[in-house]
């Protein structure tokens, strides 16, 4: 079966798109702080990257086996990217800046089970409503869209916590809450 340049070619392709996809999804693990998991995944990924690497000097002569290896592992890297926005692990803190402190912000979103904590800002132009909002990261987007149709001028500033201890997540996840509001 090695026998078939065209085989070859594609085997090695193939194994440096998993193996950076592997690669990717182990990191993101190992910054989220899940040690078993990415270490699970790196076996894995170590095994496959053998396997290509291995394929690729056997046949260093290859010039086209090269050119698979690194198409293979440009093409892992999306596809990489791919899961992680899939997986979307965590959490996200997004600090918003109202230009108009009237709005009843804060109802809205907390009404579609979103955290949200605010205060009253002063700015450059005066009076503004601050808000700091705590989500899953599958919802980001959906949220970043529900604060613009409130408030299309809204300044937007986001960020992945490290660590959450206490408050409104710790006692009750309204994740239910929210997608029951994006499914309608």
């Amino acid at each position: 079966m090695l026998e078939n340049a065209m085989i070859v070619l594609l085997i090695i392709f193939c194994v440096n798109i998993v193996y950076v996809s592997l690669l990717t999804v182990r990191m993101i693990f190992t910054l989220k702080g899940k040690r078993y998991i990415a270490a699970a995944v790196g076996t894995f990924e170590i095994t496959i990257y053998t396997l290509g690497l291995g394929l690729v000097l056997e046949n260093l002569n290859q010039l086209h086996n090269l050119i698979a290896y690194a198409l293979g592992f440009g093409l892992g890297v999306i596809s990489g990217m791919k899961i992680e926005e899939k997986l979307a692990l965590g959490y996200i803190t997004v600090n918003v800046i109202s230009s108009n402190p009237d709005i009843e912000f804060t109802r809205k979103l907390r009404d579609q089970g979103y955290g949200v904590t605010s205060w009253n800002a002063y700015g450059m132009e005066g009076d503004r409503l601050a808000m700091q909002i705590l989500t899953p990261r599958k919802y980001e987007l959906n949220l970043y869209e529900t604060i613009k149709d409130i408030d299309p001028k809204a300044f937007i500033i986001a960020y992945e916590p490290r660590n959450i201890h206490g408050g409104f997540w710790v006692k009750q996840v309204k994740r239910k809450k929210i997608k029951k509001h994006l499914e309608e």
